[in-house]
């Protein structure tokens, strides 16, 4: 199929001559292009030039071509998830009031609440159930303009049920326009059989697990939460150097509700990603600055647990590579919207209007290895596409809350039209 998108008023490719996530002054460089067009040949970009050089380059292409006018609208890359908890079963409004009546994330979760609820109910699913929910939320991201997600397991805590959670993945990722990047997180929590013997459950995962989804190729990525009283710096090591002897790529639940040296672990041992950050240490900070892990930061979290934000000024401005998602769960951030969370991430991080849309779009595609893929419009890259309802894309944060998102273009396929799944 060959694509024409013509008459937008902006462009926003996040072009760069320079390979890898975007650090300082460059996350704020969008390599915005105005009247232009762009042309799509199967799922990927084939020009990206004025209509008429394209007219007078490809006149068979443009002739056969479906023409999609953007008059009014803005055109960027489909949105990048590079953290979300995806596969799950239950739900946790009941702990809203929990929370809200002063609880902290920890004290649920020690009550038999929190990711222990949520492990309870994913074990009781079948793979059915878990499937169909989903599939679900996944038509829920793309109507928001995300056409890449990570997933991560972490929901079982014991073979039977990872493993599920990384089948219902990777079967999604065939069947569903989304493509999901999956990642094991085995060590998301200590199941309540394994209380005050986290060693034993250490060796689980590292000698039993983590060889299993190697084995069967079901994770690109090993995640661990490193967090007192779940994995000390120790475990964490141990289980991410195991992984990665595996070759899995390290990634880490790092500094989230106490400072841990989760982010000096991170640059430690390799990871590709140091995720949450809320109270990371200004070592910690240099530390991944010089090494370029990248932060992933996760403002509906500390917004939905009435947390302090990471420091997402501190690091842009340090030189860390900054990434943002939705960390999307059912327990300490419900939302699909990556919207909203730019919102967020403006708001209250610091973080200005170009920043959040390079961290939600190349370094966010970066976070999940896919960068030279995805994230940026480039003539070869996949035609991941959006056409947004605003005449510019300083809109899309003075509208906040909001789902702008007109028409979604998934590897050179329509597939929301109108606000509309096709």
């Amino acid at each position: 199929m060959t694509i024409l998108i013509i008459n937008a008023n902006e462009i926003i490719t996040l072009k760069s001559e320079v390979k890898g996530p975007r650090i300082k002054e460059a996350m704020s460089e969008l390599a915005i292009l105005k009247g232009v067009s762009v042309l799509l040949e199967g799922d990927r970009i084939a020009r990206i030039a004025p209509l008429a050089d394209i007219e007078a380059e490809c006149p068979e292409l443009v002739e056969q071509a479906q023409v999609i006018d953007a008059t009014g609208k803005i055109v960027m890359p489909g949105l990048v998830d590079c953290h979300t908890h995806l596969v799950h079963g239950g739900t946790r409004e009941h702990e809203l009031n929990m929370r809200l009546s002063g609880l902290t994330y920890m004290e649920i979760m020690n009550a038999g609440g929190g990711i222990h609820y949520t492990t309870t109910k994913t074990r009781e699913a079948s793979y059915e159930k878990l499937y169909e929910k989903t599939y679900a939320h996944l038509n829920d991201f793309l109507r928001y303009g995300v056409t890449t997600v990570e997933a991560k397991s972490g929901y079982g805590l014991d073979w039977q049920t990872e493993r599920k959670q990384l089948e219902v993945a990777k079967t999604l990722h065939k069947n569903h326009h989304v493509d999901i990047v999956s990642t094991f997180m085995g060590a998301h929590a200590v199941p309540k059989e394994y209380k005050d013997n986290e060693d034993a459950f250490v060796d689980l995962v590292v000698e039993e697990m983590l060889p299993k989804v190697a084995e069967l190729g079901l994770a690109e990525f090993n995640d661990v939460f490193c967090e007192h009283g779940v994995f000390t710096p120790e475990q964490s090591r141990r289980i991410l150097v195991a992984g990665k002897r595996l070759g899995l790529t390290p990634k880490i639940h790092a500094d989230e509700i106490e400072p841990y040296e989760g982010a000096e672990l991170a640059v430690e041992v390799g990871a590709i990603s140091a995720e949450h950050l809320l109270v990371a240490s200004d070592k910690g900070i240099k530390a991944m600055a010089k090494a370029g892990t990248i932060a992933v930061l996760l403002p509906g979290t500390a917004f939905f647990l009435r947390a302090p934000f990471a420091r997402g000024r501190l690091m842009v401005d340090s030189g860390v590579p900054v990434a943002v998602s939705t960390d999307f769960n059912p327990g300490s951030s419900p939302t699909i919207s990556v919207p909203f969370i730019q919102n967020l991430a403006c708001m209250n991080m610091g973080m200005t209007m170009e920043e959040v849309l390079c961290a939600t779009t190349i370094n966010a595609a970066y976070a999940i290895n896919r960068g030279d893929e995805i994230g940026s419009l480039e003539v070869g890259k996949k035609a991941d596409i959006l056409l947004l309802n605003v005449p510019n894309y300083k809109q899309l944060q003075y509208f906040y809350g909001m789902n702008h998102t007109d028409t979604v273009i998934k590897a050179g396929k329509v597939v929301v039209r109108g606000g509309i799944l096709l």
